[in-house]
């Protein structure tokens, strides 16, 4: 595994201002290490269009948390046949699913803070923690105006909970105007649901359509008053 160090990452930083730049610099320094996290949402459509326009054989994997939606799975189908790629999807561990939910129950999340994290951690962080145990970066569709956890997020970043490796936010910069422009642009596949009122997609029953005027992400776990949610795949573990 590659570890890369602050100063090499402030360099690139200050050096790599786009989307193509960052993603070029990506297929030519850590591809095949390197992969594309991907829950199928707009920014994932945008950002997998983009890397296969540089690199056709970039490397895409998914979490299948056991709870997604059936439009997530259609998508997932459809991009892998338009493109011709393969996805590498990656699952909780059986016996961990098992324990919680004997213990806790099957809708455990809506009981508490702490075991919705739980249910996050076994089902999307542990599996997450495997793949990128493996790779020397990973790219994300993380944007600045997605929450306010997100606030401070550069292209390029280290991975402090997973070895120092590095972490690729190549859309950083961009607004939701401008993922909605892209796909309607490009004529890209995307999620179903976001035509239905979801612009953030994950797990079926922690998602919900949000309503006019508010936040993109007011639809993830709606029922917590937190407004800074995450599900773990994106804390900074320094």
């Amino acid at each position: 595994m590659t570890k890369f160090t602050q100063e090499q990452v402030d360099e690139l930083n200050s050096t790599i201002k786009t989307t193509e730049e960052a993603l070029q610099w990506v297929s030519d320094n850590l591809h095949p290490k390197v992969a594309k996290a991907s829950s199928f949402g707009a920014e994932d459509a945008v950002v997998m269009d983009i890397m296969l326009k540089i690199n056709p054989n970039f490397r895409f994997f998914t979490l299948d948390t056991g709870r997604l939606p059936q439009e997530t799975y259609d998508i997932m189908d459809i991009v892998r046949k338009k493109y011709n790629i393969s996805i590498e999807v990656l699952f909780p561990d059986t016996k961990e699913v098992e324990e919680m939910v004997k213990e806790k129950g099957l809708n455990l999340f809506y009981e508490s803070v702490d075991n919705r994290k739980l249910c996050c951690e076994i089902r999307k962080v542990h599996p997450m923690n495997k793949m990128l145990n493996t790779l020397d970066g990973w790219i994300t569709g993380l944007r600045r105006d997605q929450t306010k956890n997100r606030e401070d997020v550069k292209i390029f970043q280290l991975d402090h909970g997973h070895g120092e490796i590095l972490k690729i936010n190549p859309i950083v910069n961009w607004t939701w105007e401008q993922i909605q422009e892209y796909i309607k642009k490009n004529n890209l596949p995307y999620n179903s649901l976001l035509d239905k009122g979801f612009p953030s997609i994950g797990c079926e029953p922690c998602t919900r359509a949000i309503k006019p005027g508010e936040d993109i992400r007011a639809g993830r776990w709606w029922w917590e008053q937190d407004g800074n949610k995450e599900c773990g795949l994106h804390i900074d573990h320094k």
